[in-house]
């Protein structure tokens, strides 16, 4: 069996009615369409699994990694809870148009009408364009029948918290949260593994035929939680060359790492590790492999590595495990 070694895939690119081509200018996939909205870094979602691009192991299927590899790709403990499912998705976004209002289902509604996890979700802000915003929660205390009462009359953004966002602002986006990413907004997504969305209000926009997009306003307000606290913005640590702890939920942790220099790594959680460079670039040796990382990549430290060195001299990555 091949060892496992520092793995790179390939980005699976959606075009979106709101996508821009700030992932092909800043973060350099490679598409030249106008309206990408999404790079799928890693992804376990059915009919989009992430395939390998580097080493031994290219061409190979993350779902075929975890049959084969099991607990040394994922960790043990992650094994046993999640099998042949990779537990997280990875992506990058572009907004260059207001996304829909939405929310996502908790783990119990999504397995019972989806068959799917919940969809706990975190951003952080890359770039954003002057006077960007993100929209998450309400701006005031607000119940069922006053929600009902401004979607019927097409008023919901209201009643909806904007906040004005710059590089480097971080959100944690729990399930049954009302949320969207506004228009001039470049971030990083960290996400359990599910695809599923309720879209509740679209700013009237039709495609290219004319058509509105689906709602799912049925769906939705089982799902809405209105009595979630605004805990929604993440305060963080910057000390260099360390992790500072960001998001720690019982679906993944994630750490805010700048680096001007190389540091020794030891992986003692059990669990794969994921980096997501956010800017610069560096390296990461692990027992004869190296492997770059840029602005724009990711890649996965399977869980059977339990040390390596990053080195740089200017990197900034989000540091990702369960």
């Amino acid at each position: 069996m091949i060892p496992l070694y520092p793995l790179k895939f390939s980005p699976i690119l959606k075009q979106k009615i709101w996508g821009g081509e700030k992932l092909g200018k800043l973060l350099h996939k490679n598409s030249k369409s106008p309206n990408v909205g999404e790079s799928w870094e890693i992804s376990d979602v059915e009919g989009d699994t992430s395939v390998v691009v580097n080493g031994k192991l290219q061409q190979t299927s993350l779902k075929e990694l975890l049959q084969k590899y099991k607990g040394q790709l994922v960790g043990e403990k992650n094994y046993r809870r999640f099998g042949d499912k990779f537990p997280l998705l990875i992506k990058f976004i572009d907004a260059k148009q207001d996304l829909s209002i939405q929310l996502h289902p908790n783990d119990e509604l999504a397995a019972k009408r989806h068959n799917s996890f919940g969809k706990t979700e975190m951003w952080y802000v890359m770039q954003a364009d002057k006077d960007s915003n993100l929209i998450v929660g309400f701006n005031q205390k607000v119940t069922g029948e006053t929600y009902l009462e401004h979607l019927e009359k097409k008023t919901l953004p209201k009643i909806l918290n904007f906040d004005k966002v710059k590089e480097g602002d971080t959100y944690f986006i729990e399930v049954g949260r009302i949320h969207a990413i506004g228009a001039g907004v470049l971030l990083a997504e960290i996400q359990q593994t599910s695809d599923i969305t309720y879209r509740v209000y679209d700013w009237d926009r039709v495609d290219d035929q004319g058509n509105e997009r689906e709602l799912h306003n049925d769906l939705a307000i089982d799902a809405i939680d209105f009595d979630m606290p605004d805990n929604f913005r993440v305060d963080y640590g910057k000390t260099v060359n360390q992790p500072n702890e960001m998001v720690s939920c019982p679906y993944f942790t994630t750490n805010y790492l700048e680096l001007s220099e190389s540091i020794q790594k030891e992986n003692t959680e059990d669990s794969f590790i994921i980096y997501m460079c956010v800017d610069g670039q560096c390296e990461i040796d692990t027992d004869g492999d190296s492997i770059s990382l840029k602005k724009g990549e990711t890649v996965l430290i399977p869980a059977s590595i339990t040390a390596f060195q990053i080195e740089s001299e200017y990197a900034k990555l989000l540091e990702v495990y369960v």
